[in-house]
């Protein structure tokens, strides 16, 4: 297999972030360790996190969706990731020093000691709990139940075959806390559009993970790179298939019109490329093809923005 990333390039860079990202060419030398540690050398987690959100805003919206909700779900996304990626690594923080793609992060990499990790995560959660506390009582009610999913994300590798499944339903859980936010209420379109979410992160995320599969199978931790293994095309139909029939159902439980449709109909050509274009054993191009899925959630986001402002006018 061949891998994006085996040692740190330059003054702590972590070896599988972009060369040249704007945390190790232009951020202050003593918050690069801390930018790092939240993955901000790398943005696609953040726009993968905000995109769910961003489509039941839209989705839930009699008119144009609310700018100002929009604003706070990508403040949140960005301290929450960062804060679940920090949570991850604090926890991951021996695991990864065995691996190569990861063993140049902060912690393993010694950039950061365990107590200052844990004061910045601490630090990210209260700047997440003041932008949730923004927003209307169900939603916080919401954010709140959301906890022990978060909580239990960095074990799941551990104990189940599929972490991948977990992920999912933390990265999607912005399908049911920006619906609350934008109407009050979770109905079974947010539901949909939630179950959307989470399959079609197993199936991204999948293709990430064979970037690390052969380090993940000498360490004994679960991945589901392993366990679709060479079926990995035949379980990303599936999973994609199912990925789009749910955010269809989801605009029909809403009563969405043509340009959500087109939307969904759009982002299927996208996720049916990704499936022709993966080469499992080339690592650079399942990065690559994971990035691509901030287009394809856009996409929806689009189709869902579109579709309020034509009911709008």
């Amino acid at each position: 297999m061949t891998s994006s990333a085996e040692t740190p390039t330059q003054d702590g860079a972590v070896a599988d972030a972009a060369k040249g990202n704007w945390v190790d060419a232009r951020a202050p030398a003593a918050w690069r360790p801390y930018l790092r540690l939240m993955r901000a050398d790398r943005p696609i987690g953040v726009w993968l996190l905000v995109i769910p959100g961003w489509i039941a805003i839209a989705l839930a919206a009699e008119g144009a969706p609310d700018l100002q909700l929009i604003l706070l779900f990508f403040i949140g996304a960005i301290v929450m990731r960062g804060a679940g990626c920090a949570v991850n690594d604090i926890v991951d923080r021996n695991i990864d020093a065995e691996v190569a793609r990861t063993r140049s992060r902060p912690l393993p990499s010694g950039q950061i000691s365990l107590m200052q990790a844990l004061v910045f995560t601490a630090a990210l959660c209260v700047v997440g709990l003041a932008v949730l506390l923004q927003l209307n009582r169900t939603a916080i009610l919401t954010g709140f139940a959301a906890l022990g999913l978060i909580a239990a994300y960095p074990f799941m590798k551990r104990i189940t075959a599929l972490p991948q499944a977990w992920l999912g339903l933390n990265m999607s859980y912005g399908a049911l806390l920006g619906w609350a936010a934008a109407a009050g209420e979770i109905p079974s379109a947010a539901w949909a559009l939630y179950a959307s979410g989470v399959l079609w992160t197993v199936g991204y995320d999948t293709i990430y993970a064979h970037q690390d599969r052969e380090d993940d199978a000498l360490l004994g931790v679960g991945s589901s790179a392993l366990l679709f293994g060479r079926r990995t095309g035949e379980w990303l139909v599936a999973l994609y298939a199912g990925a789009v029939l749910f955010a269809a159902l989801a605009g029909l439980l809403t009563g969405a019109g043509p340009a959500w449709f087109l939307g969904v109909a759009a982002f299927s050509i996208h996720l049916a490329w990704q499936v022709r274009a993966l080469d499992i054993d080339d690592g650079g191009e399942c990065l690559r093809l994971f990035k691509s899925n901030r287009d394809a959630g856009l996409i929806l986001v689009v189709g869902a923005a579109a579709d309020g402002l034509i009911r709008l006018a």
